[in-house]
């Protein structure tokens, strides 16, 4: 029951084409809340990150150190078989034993090495990624917060729309939907940016802006429009059947309205009898 107030006076609203600012408002702060929060996030991921990478960096050092000091050792004992080798040629096969131990250590060393050193690469475009997703989020807030008022910005985009000036009413629906995409007139915004597309015959991309007031905003008072419409251009598409179901859904689910009246006349043009409801 209070639902069905609340549809009611939001519809009052918008038949009067007057946006009830203060809901946009609480979106907008609660859109800026959760972009906060966001970067809040992304600051404690990236010390978290930082802190990894300093770790990381530690261990490459440490290896690196490790791995000179074992190839220090190897020249070194190759250095004392050629200055023994002849007088104690017997020690010679114990000395490559332990040159071979300490070649082994060495490439096991590298293998470590590299797996670190792709770790850290790992870490550091995770950073850089991270960064870069800070800063979109930064800019967002900053357009959201330099936006239109709502109201304003839509009544604009209708003006424009009624009086025919087309490319201007395309933009401002855009930036309604870009900036207010969770209102109920960001459904309108839709319908119109289809309409103006369905005039132009451009009727593929009327379809899909149809569908998204369809789905996005199914209980708006655009919706019973937009299925009619969407039945319209599907027909003008060349398909036909899919047309006029669409057609058929508009008198079923809107009966008594002016939509389910076009949708009946638009059947009986194409030789569809309806069922009178």
């Amino acid at each position: 029951m209070k639902s069905n107030r609340i549809a009611l006076v939001l519809a009052l609203f918008l038949t009067l084409g007057i946006v009830p600012s203060y809901a946009v408002n609480k979106d907008l702060i609660e859109l800026q809340t959760q972009v906060a929060a966001l970067q809040q996030q992304m600051t404690q991921m990236k010390q978290s990150f930082d802190e990894r990478m300093g770790v990381m960096k530690n261990l490459l050092d440490q290896n690196t150190d490790a791995a000179n000091k074992v190839t220090a050792a190897i020249n070194g004992l190759q250095t004392s078989i050629n200055k023994q080798q002849q007088d104690r040629g017997g020690q010679v096969d114990q000395i490559s034993g332990q040159i071979q131990a300490l070649n082994d250590t060495m490439d096991e060393l590298k293998v470590r090495l590299a797996k670190l050193s792709k770790q850290f690469e790992d870490m550091s475009a995770a950073q850089q990624s991270m960064a870069a997703q800070q800063s979109q989020a930064q800019q967002a807030a900053q357009a959201i917060a330099q936006a239109p008022a709502p109201d304003v910005l839509y009544n604009n985009a209708l003006r424009d729309y009624n009086g025919g000036n087309n490319d201007l009413a395309v933009q401002e629906f855009n930036d309604y939907i870009k900036f207010y995409p969770n209102t109920d007139l960001a459904g309108n915004a839709y319908f119109y940016l289809a309409e103006i597309q369905f005039k132009a015959g451009d009727y593929q991309k009327a379809v899909a802006n149809y569908d998204l007031v369809l789905q996005n905003f199914p209980s708006g008072n655009k919706a019973a429009g937009a299925q009619l419409k969407k039945g319209f251009a599907l027909i003008e598409l060349g398909k036909q059947d899919e047309g006029e179901q669409e057609l058929k859904h508009v008198i079923q689910r809107y009966p008594r309205t002016n939509e389910a009246t076009q949708a009946r006349e638009k059947l009986r043009k194409t030789g569809v009898a309806p069922k009178n409801r």
